[in-house]
């Protein structure tokens, strides 16, 4: 679903898809709700669909978020949430490595 829209894109028509075995699997958790919107946000921007159980309703949001997808695009979920760590931990590491200026 579109952040802004509120609306999906239509699937490409020329697209294959395999069939849909509508059973799930869990390829995220987080603690944080940001972090689990984004992962979604993510995945769905490469076509993937996307269940989400555990976000909190109400004023006051908190709680785990579990992202489902379903088992026929497991693989590919999965690589794609990984590239984005490992580009995340790399972001980080160049982060540390960078010196602060010393205090003259």
């Amino acid at each position: 679903m579109g952040y802004l829209t509120g609306t999906m894109a239509p699937p490409d028509p020329t697209e294959e898809r395999p069939a849909a075995s509508g059973r799930l699997v869990q390829v995220f958790a987080s603690a944080s709700i940001p972090e689990g919107l984004l992962a979604r946000g993510f995945l769905e921007s490469e076509g993937i669909p996307v269940f989400v159980k555990g976000e909190g309703e109400g004023p006051y949001r908190m709680g785990p978020v579990y992202l489902w997808v379903p088992e026929e695009v497991e693989v590919q979920a999965r690589l794609l949430l990984a590239e984005v760590r490992a580009r995340a931990d790399a972001e980080d590491a160049e982060a540390a490595e960078v010196e602060e200026p010393e205090d003259a």
